[in-house]
């Protein structure tokens, strides 16, 4: 079953190209690992410090397996003490 991951992340100007440097490293690992279809991201309009970022996978396997991958964890530690805050997740299915 196909999953949609949805990933909110406020984003702040003082930051904002640090982050760049780490999300562009998490979508390099990300785009080599097994059941990664596609990905996509948004800027709010109504909202310049919020982003969201929403990603397709074959299977909540292998988002899970992604989730759990130590290279990943790592990066998005980083990421997460940049910004100050936890990165939000949900996860949908069709």
């Amino acid at each position: 079953m196909t999953v949609k991951i949805f990933i909110k992340r406020k984003v702040r100007d003082n930051n904002a190209v640090e982050l760049t440097l780490l999300l562009k490293k998490l979508r390099a690992l990300t785009l080599s690992q097994p059941g990664y279809i596609s990905g996509e991201t948004l800027k709010r309009i109504d909202n310049k410090d919020e982003c969201m970022v929403i990603g397709t996978w074959r299977s909540l396997e292998d988002w899970n397996n992604w989730v759990n991958n130590p290279q990943r964890i790592e990066v998005q530690s980083e990421i997460d003490r940049l910004l100050g805050e936890e990165t939000e997740y949900a996860i949908y299915s069709y």
